[in-house]
């Protein structure tokens, strides 16, 4: 099976995903005719299906979907591998935080998160990683590839993260929502920043037991567990509630 590498937040990826290195290593090997060639990054392999699999890094394209939890993926193999989480067998346990694996590989490259290990080196400037992608990441401020295209707009990304923060631009689609005043952002540390607005404006305090809110609609909704005050009563049934969105939902009962 495929090497897999354990990524920060419990996901699991491949490694070939993560730093595209069989194509890497192709690359190094001497006496093998390569003539197959990446029109977007000029790499070369020696197999067209191998040629195929590689340009799915530039497109996006991720042909293999789950069946389960709808989760698409560049090869097949990647899927397989992916499909262990589903399965729930996790044999392989960490001895120092008890967190446990499908496959022993997995687990040993967690374990480096305990112990400080970091294998993998620059052979340009000596720095040293973790993890085998960050290196490859890492790698792209000497070399200066950008391997992450926009399909709408043709410009192009060292990292993927940074590609579909961009797509939004033209999508624009915003994930982030304050949920203290509505407003949405594209992009996760505009989020991040816009947050700090509300920590220097003013605050809304209880009387009775002194809690803080930064609306006063959530104030007052706050204050009806000291009261007993219930306002919002079903026409169907004369339940009453102190809150606008609990006889929402109680509404649903009758449907």
């Amino acid at each position: 099976m495929m090497e897999n590498e354990f990524c920060e937040g419990g996901s699991v990826k491949c490694k070939s995903e993560l730093d595209n290195n069989d194509f890497l290593d192709e690359k190094r090997k001497d006496g093998r005719q390569k003539p197959y060639s990446c029109d977007i990054c000029k790499m070369s392999f020696s197999q067209k299906g191998n040629l195929i699999v590689h340009k799915r890094v530039h497109t996006g394209e991720k042909p293999y979907r789950c069946d389960i939890c709808g989760k698409s993926f560049s090869r097949s193999n990647y899927l397989t591998t992916h499909k262990l989480v589903h399965a729930g067998e996790k044999p392989y346990r960490c001895d120092i935080c008890g967190k446990s694996f499908p496959e022993g590989n997995r687990l040993s490259r967690h374990k480096r998160i305990h112990t400080g290990e970091k294998p993998y080196h620059c052979d340009i400037c000596g720095k040293s990683f973790s993890l085998s992608d960050l290196l490859t990441k890492h790698k792209r401020v000497h070399t200066g590839e950008k391997p992450y295209r926009c399909d709408i707009c043709g410009q192009v990304f060292t990292q993927k993260h940074t590609l579909i923060t961009h797509r939004r631009v033209h999508t624009g689609e915003k994930p982030y929502r304050c949920d203290i005043c509505g407003k949405s952002f594209s992009d996760g540390s505009c989020f991040t920043r816009h947050k700090s607005v509300h920590i220097i404006e003013v605050t809304y305090h209880c009387d009775i037991c002194g809690k803080s809110f930064f609306r006063r609609d959530h104030l007052a909704n706050h204050r009806r567990v000291h009261t007993g005050e219930k306002p919002y009563q079903c026409e169907i049934c004369d339940k009453s509630f102190s809150i606008k969105n609990s006889l929402a939902r109680h509404k649903l009962t009758h449907t």
